[in-house]
């Protein structure tokens, strides 16, 4: 394969891997009253605050998407707004003891389709295609292709 068509292959799975991962993240978020995109705002905010622009970029989406999220999270009762020492304007998305239960209860569930990918994959494999993953992710963010 050409260097083009590894970029276009690696691109067009990825495009598809998204899709099954955003699937099935639908799936065990809903019993649990979230949705994927709620999922993956407050996945960001389990650890530590952070202001939008900070799960922007760590999730690679929009921050107008997260604003939306963050503004429903709270809305739900599920984030709360926290002053920023940082910056007075951009307030940090926070979890909240309920938002935190919410994201327990998919735990089970989540635990279960580990083990099955790593089953079918093989644990060491698993762990040699997370770490691709990752370099990969890297390295674009590094080449800074989209400006």
């Amino acid at each position: 394969m050409t260097e083009q068509e590894l970029f276009s292959t690696a691109a067009i799975t990825s495009f598809a891997l998204n899709g099954r991962f955003l699937a099935v993240a639908e799936k065990l978020a809903a019993p649990a009253g979230l949705t994927a995109a709620w999922w993956q705002v407050l996945g960001a905010v389990l650890h530590e605050p952070l202001p939008v622009a900070g799960i922007a970029r760590a999730m690679g989406i929009t921050r107008q998407s997260v604003q939306r999220i963050a503004d429903l999270l709270v809305g739900k009762g599920l984030a709360e707004y926290r002053e920023n020492p940082a910056h007075r304007r951009a307030k940090l998305v926070a979890v909240t003891d309920e938002g935190l239960a919410a994201v327990r209860r998919i735990s089970p569930q989540h635990a279960l389709v580990s083990q099955r990918l790593a089953a079918e994959l093989g644990a060491e494999r698993f762990a040699e295609i997370v770490a691709a993953l990752t370099e990969l992710a890297a390295t674009m963010d590094r080449l800074e292709l989209d400006s």
